[in-house]
């Protein structure tokens, strides 16, 4: 059956996507701010994980345990998550507590009260997590191949760095929260057992008045375009494996390559049955793991390929999971797309099928798109893709703007490897 969605911009700015679901026993709501570590300022990067620590910790009506209560009290999961352009509120309630579970993230939005102690506290968490991440080579390359690959400010890591998260102080968090927390910035998605129109009123209550002067109430998107630097850099690490990642550019979530991306990467990666896995790593037995993956911020995107292997195979690894991606311009069969398409549509039947991820779904929508996207729509785009198609996918997205990272005890001997 044919999702029937409800699209509108409320007056208050806030742009809202309603999926009624009737049937299900819950409502999902889920709230998205152009408040991410992009829009950090250079000297405080770190800000947003420090603010995302610190938001719940007391508002103009609760002190932190009072607002947890609250959610308590309603039976509600909620969560938050700092992400790169958007920062991320999330609940889950029962339907006769859906009006409730927006005012709290409503009290947490607008007037939170950014305690002095617990901003201390959170700015010293966020520098633990990253003291952690050394600790974690697989995560610590990608961080440092976005710094390395990605122009600014898109090349930067939510925690941010040692030095820019010493001088982060309450009124920092402030400033940031005053920039960029407006309705007009927000984008929410609701799914469940609501009506679209009662949704609405509730959103439309709650962050009525909250436009203050931000230039996107005009109309103004805000985003970032993906840049990539060509060049390879070598991190030393004692360890006894190196982890390697590179990305050469990709399609856009809003470019009509975009579904054909994701079949390559479905025959490359697609579990056991991919080609990564079954050439480079159980045939060859180069690597301890290996993957490839796309990124896509609000504008472009990149194709990642990534494996940890020994010094001595790493110069081969390179090699290898490049050559992987040039050999599918030769010999794609008509059955790896088959089961790529197949992996990929079980995936949005299944795992996309609960309220929370509905709703999670429509808000990356209207991220990327600026509207919803009906789940057959983009299952159609999926299923439409040949073996033709990802040849020429390829042929024109060559290889030769790649960026490279290795983290380990010894890097290439002899730079990246020609396309």
């Amino acid at each position: 059956m044919r999702e029937i969605i409800d699209h509108r911009r409320l007056d208050c700015g806030l742009e809202l996507a309603v999926l009624p679901m009737p049937r299900r026993p819950l409502v999902a709501l889920d709230i998205r701010i152009y408040a991410g570590f992009a829009f950090e300022p250079p000297a405080r990067l770190g800000l947003c994980h420090v603010l995302d620590e610190a938001i719940s910790k007391g508002t103009a009506r609760y002190n932190g345990r009072g607002l947890n209560d609250a959610f308590d009290a309603i039976g509600a999961a909620h969560w938050t998550h700092p992400g790169r352009e958007l920062m991320r509120f999330a609940g889950l309630c029962l339907p006769e507590h859906f009006g409730r579970l927006v005012e709290l993230h409503a009290e947490m939005i607008r007037t939170p009260a950014f305690p002095e102690d617990a901003c201390r506290v959170a700015v010293e968490l966020t520098r633990q997590a990253l003291d952690a991440l050394a600790d974690d080579p697989g995560e610590l390359a990608r961080k440092l191949l976005h710094r390395r690959a990605y122009a600014p400010p898109l090349n930067r890591h939510v925690l941010g760095e040692i030095d820019t998260l010493a001088g982060i102080r309450r009124e920092h968090l402030v400033d940031h929260w005053r920039r960029c927390f407006t309705a007009p910035r927000m984008l929410a998605a609701v799914a469940g057992a609501v009506e679209a129109s009662s949704a609405a009123d509730v959103l439309e209550r709650a962050f009525e008045g909250f436009a203050g002067d931000d230039p996107a109430a005009k109309g103004a998107r805000p985003g970032f375009t993906l840049d990539l630097r060509p060049g390879y850099e070598h991190y030393p690490k004692d360890a006894e494996q190196t982890h390697v990642i590179m990305c050469f550019p990709g399609a856009a979530a809003t470019d009509p390559d975009f579904p054909v991306e994701q079949v390559t990467l479905g025959v490359l990666d697609g579990g056991m049955s991919g080609r990564l896995f079954t050439e480079v790593r159980e045939k060859q037995g180069l690597v301890y793991w290996v993957g490839a993956w796309s990124d896509q911020p609000s504008r472009g995107g990149a194709v990642h390929l990534g494996a940890s292997t020994t010094p001595e195979n790493l110069e081969r690894t390179c090699a290898t999971l490049l050559g992987e991606v040039d050999r599918l311009e030769r010999d794609l069969s008509e059955a790896e797309v088959r089961r790529a398409i197949t992996g990929i549509v079980a995936r949005a039947r299944t795992r996309g099928d609960v309220t929370q991820a509905r709703a999670s779904r429509l808000a990356d929508d209207l991220f990327f798109y600026g509207r919803p996207i009906p789940l057959e729509e983009k299952i159609a785009r999926v299923e439409a893709v040949t073996v033709e198609d990802v040849r020429a996918y390829l042929l024109r997205r060559p290889r030769d703007v790649l960026a490279a990272v290795t983290v380990g005890p010894a890097g290439l001997k002899n730079g990246l490897p020609r396309p």
